[in-house]
Order: structure tokens, then C-alpha cells, then sequence
């Protein structure tokens, strides 16, 4: 038997059938390492509690017929790569949710910046109203520099994707299969423009076909990543519901935009406000919770960070501050040339950034220091 390091090794596990990753990670902790998984013993693995049999006969099965490097080469060939928890590039917050991918594949950039990172998500069977209210919400949390994450299905998520590309942020694709089973088949052009603007991933192995079972699966990933989650239209059953309860399990937010109340598509998104939900009625909504979830330094230990990473509008707007301390927030939208709901937008995803702060009076001021 070959032996693996512990990156291989995450690739190999996460390539078997009938294996998961709660499971490695119980077997892990018991026998030292996932390689150390790979190298046991059937009786070794056994005794390990809360796994069973028939999970170990998978394993032992399985880990002399998988090949790792040829993995790896059709990743490649397919212009991705495969991020382990031992990478730098996984997701940390992904880490911390009950049961993190073994591997993700990766096409485009998954970057530290992603850690700001918002859902969008809701029904295939949408309305005129939710397609441009989840395009127009993806849109604001772009452009306040956030990134947008869903899950390339029809609809609400497409129009999400849609909508975070058109205003120049970053989005991240969630894929409910293997990277050369995409569905649906016609965000193909969609699937290579998110990957060049942002990430297009999936856990799945390649050969994995979508179905019933993987996408309540892939659902906790959108989840796991995100901040929180914004619901915009589904009815009481959709997946989009799953992904919020999932949400509500991993502590994330969870926000709900309501609808129209003969309308199905409200259902959902109302069960979630009775839930407890946030209610949305604008990006200010969402943007003034986050706040409240980024830590303040102490005075006196603040911390040596980077510069903040500004989006084209707010580098425009904190320009057009510099020549004073402090501003009007009314010349600002008239110097700016932009609508008083731009600039307010713009604003909050400034001030969460503590790159300004509100004043009385309606002022404005940016942050020295």
C-alpha cells in the first residue's frame, strides 16, 4: 500500500463512496491522522466508537484502488485544483461547522477577503420580484465588498451570481456535483465567468451526477462559508429552506425578504421571519448586522491589519473625502453624482470597513490611522 501524506490523504477519503466526512474525522482523531486512516487495520478501525462496520469495509475496500495523482492531473487538465483543511486556501470558517468537506475543488480563487462573504439564495420557480430583488441585493453587497455566495441553481441563485458579476464583486458557485457535471447545463458560461471573477467549487469527485441527495449536502457548504444567509423567494419545502436551517445549526444569520402574501413563493421566507429571521427590506439591513460582528480593537491594543480592500465606488467616494475631516453627507451625494440610496449603501459597507464614521447632523468623516 502506498503510502500518503495528509493532503493526499484527505483526497483519497474524500473520493470514496459511502464515506464522510464526519466519519474520517472521528476515525482521525482515534488513529492519529487521516493517513493513518488509509494504513489501519480493519479491527483497528473498528473499535473505533460511533463508527460502523459497513463504513470501514468502504474504506478498506476502497483506498488501494483510488488514485490520487491521476485526481489531481484531471483537476489540472479542467483549470482547477484541490484545497485540503491542511491548505492555506480553505475556507477557515468552513473549518468550524460540524462536518467540513475532506476536499473542495477549485476553480478560480478562494481569497482572504472571501471571509466577508453573504448568501443569496431561493427558489428555481421565481417571480419577476425575486429575481430583480436578489439581483439587486447581490448587487449592493458587491459593490459594500462583500462577496456573494450561492449555488448556480436556476432562478434565485442565478439571479444572485448575475447580479454580483454586473457590479464588478466577487461570487462564489457551489456545485451539488462533480466539476464536469454541471447543472443545470446552461450556466455553463455563467459557471466560467463566476470562476474568473471569483470561485466556482464543489466536493464531489469528478464523475459525481447531481441528484436529490447531493444538493441538501452541497447546501451546508453555502452555508458554512457564508457570514449569513438571506433568503429571498421559496415555499416552505424548497432547498433554500434547508440551506437556512443548516444556517441556523452552523450559529450564521439568517435574514428573510418577505413577499406578497397570496404569493407561494412568500411562504418560505415568512415561516423564517416567525422563526426569528432578520427581516430585509434593503442591504442597510444586512450590512448594519455584520457590523455588529466585527470586533472593535481595545484601545490601546489595536491590532496591525492590512488596508482594507475597497471596491471602485467606495474608493470614488473616500476620494472625493479627503480634502476635509469632515462632510456633509448631502454634498457627498451631490459631489458624487449618485443617488442618496447609492451613497448611503456605500457608507455602511465604508464604516463596517472602518474606513469612515457617521457623525451627527448627517456627516461624515474617514478614519485617521
Amino acid at each position: 500500500m502506498a503510502k500518503h501524506t495528509t493532503r493526499e490523504a484527505y483526497i483519497a477519503l474524500n473520493m470514496m463512496q459511502g464515506v464522510g466526512p464526519v466519519s474520517v474525522r472521528a476515525l482521525a482523531a482515534a488513529v492519529g491522522s487521516p493517513e493513518a486512516v488509509l494504513a489501519a487495520g480493519y479491527d483497528e478501525l473498528c473499535a473505533v466508537r460511533g463508527v460502523g462496520a459497513e463504513i470501514v469495509k468502504q474504506i478498506v475496500r476502497q483506498r488501494d484502488r483510488l488514485d490520487v495523482a491521476q485526481e489531481v492531473r484531471r483537476a489540472a487538465a479542467a483549470g482547477a485544483r484541490l484545497v485540503t483543511p491542511v491548505d492555506a486556501e480553505y475556507p477557515k470558517r468552513l473549518q468550524q461547522i460540524y462536518d467540513p468537506p475532506l476536499a473542495l475543488y477549485v476553480q478560480g480563487s478562494l481569497l482572504p477577503g472571501d471571509a466577508q462573504c453573504v448568501a443569496v439564495v431561493g427558489s428555481r420557480r421565481t417571480s419577476h420580484y425575486g429575481v430583480e430583488t436578489a439581483e439587486r441585493l447581490s448587487a449592493e453587497l458587491a459593490r459594500s465588498g462583500m462577496t456573494v455566495i450561492s449555488g448556480l441553481a436556476r432562478g434565485i441563485d442565478t439571479a444572485a451570481h448575475k447580479g454580483t458579476l454586473k457590479a464588478g464583486g466577487r461570487t462564489v458557485a457551489v456545485l451539488g456535483g462533480g466539476l464536469d457535471c454541471l447543472f443545470p447545463p446552461e450556466n455553463a458560461e455563467l459557471a466560467a465567468q463566476i470562476a474568473g471573477q471569483g470561485a466556482v467549487i464543489t466536493e464531489y469527485p469528478f464523475g459525481r451526477q447531481p441528484d436529490k441527495t447531493t444538493f441538501p449536502v452541497r447546501n451546508r457548504i453555502v452555508s458554512g462559508m457564508s457570514l449569513g444567509v438571506i433568503v429571498v423567494e421559496c415555499d416552505a419545502t424548497s432547498g433554500a429552506m434547508i440551506t437556512a436551517r443548516q444556517a441556523m445549526e452552523q450559529g450564521r444569520t439568517v435574514f428573510a425578504v418577505p413577499g406578497r402574501i397570496d404569493s407561494s413563493g412568500s411562504r418560505g421566507p415568512h415561516q423564517l421571519l416567525r422563526d426569528g429571521a432578520r427581516l430585509v427590506e434593503g442591504v442597510e439591513d444586512v450590512l448594519q448586522e455584520f457590523e455588529q460582528l466585527i470586533p472593535r480593537p481595545v484601545k490601546g491594543h489595536e491590532p496591525v491589519v492590512a488596508a482594507p480592500r475597497l471596491t471602485v465606488d467606495e474608493a470614488a467616494l473616500v476620494q472625493l473625502m479627503k480634502d476635509g475631516d469632515e462632510m456633509e453627507i448631502d454634498r457627498l451625494i451631490q459631489e458624487s453624482g449618485r443617488t442618496a440610496a447609492a451613497v448611503s449603501v456605500l457608507l455602511l459597507g465604508l464604516e463596517m470597513k472602518r474606513v469612515v464614521k457617521m457623525l451627527p447632523g448627517q456627516r461624515v468623516a474617514l478614519r485617521r490611522g
